[in-house]
């Protein structure tokens, strides 16, 4: 620490001889102006060591710096976090996996553009590429042993945890969880149990009942007729319909196809003979009230 004071007594020289009494107009001319004054300061003759520093630094310096990067700093990202239950941690609003051992841990997460490494009391436990905000990285060696039974396990608590707020929360809850990786839904049925708590249990299987009658399985949306208590107001009577009947979400009826002749379509049951609808092969289409 010794050299200390004699280095910064360079920040010194240019906090008086540069910027002391000066006023810019923005930090393109401060720079400007800086690029004209160190060409000035570097040519003079040191007052401690009797030389030139331009000659110093081109003869006896530069020759021992390295390169400069080909891509600019990087400017890490880190945060606490904490392993959830299906052995994840949230980082820049994207999901990675750790080793499961881990789960209930608080570690420290550090992220820059290209990685995200994960440290437990300094020591690296994780690395991942980084993802951007909504994805996921898993690998499968974090996984737990006999993940298929940990899963089950953890799937039925958190139905039945969901159904205490009523059947149509725990159906939803169910139907999130539908799948081969249902681990990978967890945090949505986690979401939904805090948004059932946060809304009251009316008000939530009011939402997950509508939701279920036109089949959209998205917890956002739950979320959306909560804020906008909407969950109460009826659904769409094309939509409802559409959805009790089975049919498509897009389904017309027949009749509301014309051709270009102006003949409306008609559906025969069980098919019919192609001949029959269009007069015969090769015939016009058949009008109401033809006969053969």
């Amino acid at each position: 620490m010794r050299g200390k004071p004699r280095v910064e007594a360079g920040v010194k020289f240019v906090q008086g001889n540069f910027f002391a009494g000066e006023a810019f107009l923005d930090l393109a001319d401060a720079r400007s102006r800086m690029a004209g004054w160190l060409a000035t300061a570097n040519a003079r003759v040191h007052g401690t060591t009797r030389q030139v520093p331009a000659v110093v630094f081109a003869a006896q310096e530069a020759p021992c710096l390295l390169p400069p990067p080909g891509e600019r700093y990087q400017v890490p990202y880190w945060a606490q976090v904490k392993v959830h239950v299906d052995y994840h941690i949230q980082v820049a609003r994207a999901l990675y996996s750790v080793p499961w051992r881990y789960v209930g841990a608080h570690v420290m997460a550090r992220a820059d553009e290209h990685l995200v490494k994960v440290y437990l009391r300094d020591q690296l436990i994780k690395t991942h590429p980084r993802k951007h905000p909504g994805g996921r990285s898993t690998d499968t060696a974090d996984m737990p042993p006999g993940v298929e039974g940990y899963a089950t396990r953890t799937v039925d608590r958190l139905v039945t945890q969901a159904a205490c707020y009523g059947p149509s929360t725990g159906i939803y809850a169910r139907r999130l969880l539908d799948g081969d990786a249902p681990w990978m839904m967890m945090r949505s049925v986690y979401r939904l149990i805090g948004l059932a708590k946060r809304y009251g249990a009316e008000a939530a299987g009011a939402a997950c009942s509508r939701a279920l009658d036109v089949d959209v399985i998205n917890v956002s949306k739950i979320e959306s007729m909560l804020k906008n208590a909407t969950e109460k107001a009826p659904a769409p009577a094309g939509l409802a319909a559409a959805a009790s009947a089975g049919r498509g979400r897009f389904a017309r009826d027949a009749a509301e196809y014309a051709t270009a002749t102006g003949i409306r379509l008609q559906v025969m049951p069980g098919g019919g003979d192609p001949a029959a609808v269009t007069g015969g092969e090769g015939g016009p289409p058949a009008r109401p009230g033809d006969r053969s």
